[in-house]
């Protein structure tokens, strides 16, 4: 994605109003997906161990920021990506009952995003997990949990209408509901950014399931790795896959705005044949994965929600830059403060 310029771009708020207002969502929002979700605060790490297995890899080729313990014989140490596979650990080590979790404020440096509107070198995230059960392991439980955190998003919503009343509410009362292959037969000539970009506009509000598997054209819709979402096990609707991805349309950029990447995570047998698929069996000496496949971890379901992406959102900023801090090259900041878009 290019830097987008919106057409008579105005800032709704000024830089000192939005700092208030990022602490009213960030408070709001916590608070309502904990209450939604029935989860509980947790402290969360920096930086983990290299070669545990505990770092999430996203698509599968990030690298992680690393570095040396000089106090550790100079073992290495790596800021962390996302929390996936920490949390789920956690969820077993304070044995966490079913339909219960945690949540907690997760802060990554990610040096290969391409910096733009939505892209930034800084993530924060909110990262949450569910303890589950056997039982819950199908859509019909994924799609709850996508519905109780969209309700969650629409409340913080309102709260700011209530509090800036010229910032109006924009999405839809619903969420809708569109597997990958289901996008894929819709939109058969457009690229899968282009099937977002399609469905999203239509809908302006979608969780598009099914994400890091390959379709019928022989390519996945996007890439995941292979050791958290289940993206292979068949579900209730006839395809493959228990994850996906929070869409929403932004108004302001005109374009699909993913807010969230969650889902139920994987099993034993799942991650054995995703690690085959992607031929990553090697991981399984990883100590994560040599719990996992012993079964010693809980079935979860989780995902991140990103802090700065929502904030933007709700005050219907131009720029992820605009609430929060960060490195952008010198051009951007030249041409978004030509727009009237001021980067913090």
């Amino acid at each position: 994605m290019s830097l987008i310029i919106p057409k008579r771009y105005r800032a709704r708020l000024l830089p000192e109003t939005t700092e208030v207002a990022i602490k009213t969502i960030k408070t709001a929002f916590q608070r309502e997906l904990a209450s939604a979700l029935n989860l509980r605060r947790v402290t969360a790490p920096l930086f983990v161990l290299s070669g545990t297995g505990l770092n999430d890899d996203l698509s599968g080729t990030e690298h992680a920021v690393t570095f040396n313990i000089a106090d550790m014989g100079d073992r290495r140490a790596e800021v962390v990506h996302s929390l996936a596979k920490w949390k789920r650990v956690k969820l077993g080590a304070y044995g966490i009952e079913p339909h219960f979790g945690l949540y907690t404020d997760m802060n990554a440096i990610r040096t290969a995003e391409t910096l733009d509107n939505l892209h930034s070198l800084y993530v924060d995230q909110w990262d949450w997990e569910q303890t589950i059960t056997e039982t819950d392991r199908n859509l019909d439980y994924l799609k709850s949990c996508v519905e109780k955190i969209y309700e969650a998003v629409r409340r913080v919503e309102a709260l700011i209408y209530e509090q800036y009343p010229h910032i109006t509410p924009t999405l839809p009362e619903r969420i809708a509901f569109i597997h990958s292959e289901q996008l894929l037969q819709l939109y058969p000539d457009l690229t899968p950014k282009e099937r977002e970009e399609a469905i999203t506009r239509e809908a302006g509000a979608v969780f598009i399931i099914g994400i890091g598997g390959a379709l019928s054209d022989g390519r996945p819709h996007d890439l995941r790795a292979p050791d958290y979402d289940d993206w292979s096990t068949p579900n209730d609707d006839g395809f493959f896959g228990l994850n996906g991805d929070i869409m929403l349309w932004n108004p302001v950029l005109e374009c699909a705005f993913e807010l969230s990447s969650m889902g139920i995570r994987v099993d034993p047998a799942a991650m054995r044949l995703q690690l085959r698929l992607q031929n990553r069996e090697d991981r399984e000496r990883y100590k994560f994965h040599s719990m996992l496949l012993r079964g010693e971890l809980p079935l979860s379901i989780g995902g991140g929600i990103g802090q700065s992406r929502l904030c933007m959102f709700l005050l219907k900023k131009a720029h992820i830059g605009e609430v929060q801090a960060s490195i952008w090259p010198e051009d951007q900041i030249e041409e978004c403060a030509k727009a009237g878009i001021a980067l913090i």
